[in-house]
């Protein structure tokens, strides 16, 4: 389990093709605090840790992840959000965030505000996933508020240490990303799809 609280940013190194998988090594600050067989969430999808060396450390995606993610887009130098999974007894700063991406959207619109950024993402209506408004949500593993909940978009506002400390310094207009959707979300789309 996860926050949504990034504490960091990767580079990816390196990835490698093997059959359906893909292994990223990525090069971060944390690495030298990880162990093999941690969990990680990178753009908010949750990975596991199965090698490490000097300030790198390698990631395996399976093809479901591949299929459900951006993670097929990514290219070496691409900055990612890290997040080690949570602590029991810790301050829950964001919400709860499983790592486990529903699926991908696109951001539509950015908006500098004065000092923060308005970000505006539009997704797939038909995979039955709903935002609620000023209910959380999770775009590249960061947690995020809902406004302007439309059917198939929302917006989200970024303050400048988000900007900083995020990939979204690097999204444009058309930039794939992953969404996790609020477990209360969830439910609720899941009846609604069940009583349709």
């Amino acid at each position: 389990m996860f926050t949504g609280i990034i504490e960091t940013l990767g580079r990816i190194h390196e990835i490698q093709k093997d059959q359906n998988n893909l292994h990223i090594t990525i090069d971060s600050s944390i690495t030298n605090e990880l162990k093999i067989d941690q969990s990680v969430s990178h753009n908010g999808i949750c990975l596991t840790v199965v090698a490490i060396k000097d300030s790198f450390y390698t990631v395996t995606a399976i093809n479901e992840t591949i299929l459900k993610t951006n993670i097929g887009d990514w290219k070496i130098n691409d900055i990612v959000n890290l997040e080690r999974g949570m602590r029991l007894g810790e301050r829950l700063d964001g919400h709860i965030v499983q790592g486990h991406v529903d699926q991908t959207g696109t951001c539509t619109n950015i908006e500098e505000a004065n000092g923060s950024w308005n970000y505006t993402f539009e997704y797939d209506k038909n995979l039955n996933n709903i935002t609620i408004e000023k209910g959380s949500i999770t775009v590249n593993g960061v947690s995020l508020t809902v406004v302007n909940s439309k059917t198939n978009e929302f917006s989200v506002s970024i303050i400048p240490y988000t900007f900083e400390n995020t990939n979204f310094k690097n999204f444009k207009v058309g930039t794939k990303i992953n969404l996790e959707f609020d477990v209360v979300g969830k439910y609720i789309s899941r009846l609604y799809a069940i009583n349709k």
